[in-house]
């Protein structure tokens, strides 16, 4: 019986072990992710090939706490946020609802991949009705924070500059982390 419980016991050991670095490991991926800019007409970073990467490649629970880790440490100073900015500060700046909007993405992964099923087509939903929750999010807090320091935008200006353009790029990254992330577990995750 001691020979049983002392399998069971390191065997949630090294569970344990394997979840805490699966984490580290994607949060430090959506923090490389964030410093990765594209040019284009309007720059955008990669950072939300991160956190779609996160989700598709830990599921919803585990990429949650990644995604509360890259906020937390980015909260505390670490310079994680886009254009190498870190404080809790930034997340009351205009454009810090887009990074707390990020809780929102992995809530729906959850919600959807609990409640529904983990098959393909449903995490393309989740996904993107998280990104739809966060953008809504997002654009408010920063009508809301431009009113308060004394520059009014309307919705729909924000809409323009601060979603419309990243629509697109924000898909395709999406696409690409479910696929990749599909394709790393295969050949990863399954030997462990």
């Amino acid at each position: 019986m001691s020979a049983y419980r002392s399998k069971n016991i390191s065997g949630a050991k090294e569970n344990k072990i394997k979840n805490l670095t699966l984490c580290a490991f994607c949060t430090a991926i959506i923090c490389l992710c964030t410093f990765i800019t594209v040019p284009s007409a309007i720059p955008f970073t990669m950072q939300t090939f991160g956190i779609y990467f996160a989700l598709s490649f830990l599921g919803g629970r585990r990429g949650l706490v990644c995604i509360l880790a890259y906020i937390a440490l980015g909260a505390a100073g670490l310079p994680i946020f886009t254009g190498f900015r870190g404080g809790i500060g930034v997340l009351f700046q205009t454009t810090g609802g887009y990074i707390v909007g990020f809780i929102f993405v992995a809530l729906s992964y959850l919600a959807f991949t609990e409640l529904i099923s983990k098959k393909p087509w449903v995490k393309v939903m989740s996904l993107t009705a998280g990104t739809l929750i966060m953008y809504i999010f997002g654009t408010v807090w920063y009508v809301i924070l431009s009113v308060k320091s004394g520059a009014p935008v309307g919705i729909g200006a924000a809409f323009a500059v601060c979603v419309l353009p990243f629509i697109i790029p924000d898909a395709v990254k999406m696409l690409l982390a479910l696929t990749l992330s599909g394709r790393i577990s295969k050949a990863v995750l399954k030997k462990y």
